[in-house]
């Protein structure tokens, strides 16, 4: 089995104006980074034209499933029993994106098969993050 798992996602940029618009992202899971989820937009998503890439926990994202969860950049919570919304804040503004809830269910059920719920700490090569910390200083 792979260690890393893409999965591509509907997201729903929530706007006043014009309206809200539909675009293509990609959820990322990589047992490398076992407790983190990486959300990528692509550069046409932008405003600048840059691929935007969030990472968060896993677990706020399962959490945001069934009830607000987040207090800092990244605020998760279901919308109805078929959306879900994420809210994105960062130095330039923010950003409020809804998703298919089935869709996150599946990419997590993917995850939870490249790296159980709960064994995350067993799938972190500490040496080697702490090898590369001390060429980067």
């Amino acid at each position: 089995m792979s260690s890393v798992i893409e999965q591509a996602v509907q997201a729903r940029l929530i706007a006043t104006a014009p309206r809200s618009q539909v675009i293509p992202a990609s959820l990322r899971y990589d047992r490398a980074d076992p407790f983190a989820v990486r959300l990528v937009f692509p550069p046409a998503a932008s405003l600048d034209g840059a691929e935007v890439v969030w990472t968060f926990g896993r677990d706020l994202l399962e959490e945001g499933l069934y009830g607000p969860a987040g207090s800092g950049d990244v605020q998760i919570w279901p919308y109805d029993a078929e959306a879900v919304v994420v809210e994105f804040h960062a130095v330039g503004g923010m950003a409020v994106v809804q998703f298919d809830t089935r869709e996150l269910r599946t990419f997590l059920t993917r995850s939870y098969q490249v790296v159980a719920q709960g064994d995350e700490a067993g799938h972190l090569d500490v040496e080697a993050d702490l090898a590369a910390l001390l060429r980067e200083a």
